[in-house]
């Protein structure tokens, strides 16, 4: 898998924009970009500038963390693959009981 960072990071901001009800055109006011310029981003042909990030962040209330927490975006049958190598290779029932109990929560 390769990995583009571009790519990615644009679409975590596009999808984190439309979780909060944000259109294309009404974010990219509150950034003070073209949309134009936003659609860039968001598809991975340009990257945003340090100031821009710091809107991003502060428009979306979120963490530089929650921004770049990527690992969503891989395909579904990748982060499986990764959650069974992660539990097989753990060998204490109350952590796996733990897992568990998060899943049931969670589902």
């Amino acid at each position: 898998m390769t990995l583009n960072i571009k790519k990615q990071i644009g679409a975590r901001i596009k999808k984190l924009r439309q979780d909060r009800g944000y259109s294309q055109e009404q974010f990219a006011e509150k950034l003070g970009l073209a949309t134009r310029t936003l659609c860039g981003i968001e598809i991975g042909k340009n990257f945003f500038t340090a100031d821009t990030l710091e809107k991003i962040l502060e428009t979306l209330n979120i963490t530089p963390q929650d921004l770049f927490m990527v690992n969503y975006l891989q395909p579904k049958d990748v982060l499986v693959d990764e959650i069974i190598k992660t539990v097989q290779s753990i060998n204490d029932r109350e952590k796996i009981e733990t897992i568990y109990k998060i899943i049931m929560a969670i589902k």
